[in-house]
């Protein structure tokens, strides 16, 4: 069995993360265009309709991460599973866990399709959404909701065709979508006139195509473990849920914090805040930002998953070297990047200048910590590979709920005013990921460095 084939024992662990890690932060990339095209395009309307319809998809966010919340309990629990499976060498038990993520995504898809279609008009509203830019999100999220089954099927499927050592047919998957929503997009915002609800369209039948690709391949003959039908193993689902629920809690806590962001900053932002537009920039950077760390972690956590099922402690901590290098190389560049040079990437978004400099000052408190998240991707990705849920559901809570949710309702009247918003980012980023990688220092990579000696 070769490492094409998802064999993770033989080579070198670094050359291996990477070859895996490449294809993967490619896909990610594309990924992202998926939203930040959107925004492009959208921003670039004539104002004030164009800067409106931005402030409208940020009111939108924490509802679409909270969508990908649900993807993430079958990519980081199942996927994660399926690994360890493998690695064991039980492919009949990783053919069962893979059913059971699948068919769990179908049915949680339905039902949050039904429910955020029917409270999108309250939800959004509480989530910073007023007369004048309700219904540019409105307008977005309701088409876009209605492709809830083909996300989660794309986003949390295509974990599957990773970590059995196809990262290149993974890109594809999302590299066919954003192709074709970069292709869709402006014909249907602007030659066809539909504004923010031609942006949704776009992305939902984008979305869908990934999703077809994901499910031929997963049927087809090359993967080692093949998706046969729909069943749910109750002892697999158990298990899938219990790990995946940390990176289910990392979105979910994302997306509470999103929403008491945006309601912190429309009170003291002012009711038509120009903050919201500002903070949805800052996602988009940020989601960029992330891209090489994720590819890197996502490859390092694959080669991890696969070694400890085999037994193979020392490939375990090379993988946790090679990713804490990786990482704290990646986001000090990233970093640089935010502090000197970011008025490029936000004008890619926006020409408001009003808006631009409001974020570059936001960006430069929020992204001022941004290394350490090297120390905390490294930390949480280990718990995960190594099927430790209840550190991995600790720590991904620890740093958005205990930590920046408290700050933002806090700080502001502390005397930094709405800029204190941007500050609880920038304390939970030093604070939380030390706590995170500490811990995992000592409960894992130390152990495993004496194990392996």
């Amino acid at each position: 069995m070769t490492a094409a084939k998802g064999d993770f024992s033989q080579g070198k662990v670094s050359s291996l993360s990477l070859r895996l890690g490449l294809p993967i932060m490619l896909a990610e990339l594309v990924h992202v265009l998926y939203n930040i095209v959107d925004r492009m395009y959208i921003g670039h309307l004539p104002k004030p309709e164009g800067t409106n319809a931005l402030v409208g998809l940020g009111v939108c966010f924490p509802l679409i991460t909270l969508i990908g919340a649900f993807a993430n309990l079958s990519s980081t629990g199942g996927a994660t599973l399926c690994t360890i499976a493998r690695g064991e060498g039980d492919d009949e038990r990783a053919g069962r866990i893979m059913q059971t993520a699948f068919t769990f995504l179908l049915i949680v898809g339905g039902i949050l399709m039904v429910l955020l279609f029917v409270t999108a008009p309250w939800t959004l509203t509480v989530l910073g959404g007023n007369e004048i830019t309700l219904p540019y999100a409105l307008d977005y999220f309701r088409i876009y909701v209605v492709g809830t089954i083909p996300v989660l099927i794309s986003l949390g499927m295509n974990a599957f065709i990773n970590s059995q050592g196809f990262p290149r047919v993974g890109m594809m998957t999302v590299l066919l979508g954003a192709a074709l929503n970069i292709a869709l997009d402006p014909l249907f915002i602007y030659a066809f006139g539909m504004g923010v609800r031609g942006a949704a369209l776009a992305t939902v039948l984008s979305q869908t195509v990934s999703a077809l690709w994901v499910l031929r391949f997963l049927t087809g003959k090359r993967p080692p473990v093949r998706l046969l039908g729909l069943g749910i193993d109750g002892r697999e689902l158990k298990n899938v849920v219990k790990l995946g629920v940390t990176g289910f809690m990392f979105k979910v806590t994302n997306s509470i914090t999103q929403a008491i962001v945006n309601v912190m900053l429309k009170t003291w932002g002012g009711a038509e805040s120009l903050y919201i537009g500002a903070m949805g920039l800052i996602n988009s950077m940020r989601e960029i930002m992330s891209l090489p760390i994720n590819g890197v972690t996502q490859g390092g956590q694959a080669v991890m998953s696969y070694n400890y099922g085999a037994k193979l402690y020392r490939r375990v901590s090379d993988g946790i070297r090679f990713v804490l290098l990786g990482g704290l190389i990646i986001n000090t560049l990233m970093w640089t990047m935010a502090m000197f040079f970011p008025q490029p990437l936000i004008r890619i978004f926006t020409d408001d200048e009003d808006l631009v400099a409001l974020t570059i000052r936001c960006a430069r408190i929020y992204f001022g910590a941004f290394p350490f998240m090297a120390l905390q991707v490294t930390g949480q990705h280990t718990f995960v590979a190594l099927n430790r849920p209840k550190h991995a559901l600790f720590f991904s809570t620890l740093r958005k709920l205990i930590l920046v949710a408290p700050l933002t309702l806090l700080l502001p009247s502390l005397g930094l005013g709405v800029e204190g918003v941007f500050w609880a980012e920038f304390i939970s980023q030093l604070c939380g990921a030390s706590a995170c990688f500490t811990t995992m220092y000592f409960v894992i990579w130390r152990k495993l460095r004496r194990a392996a000696a």
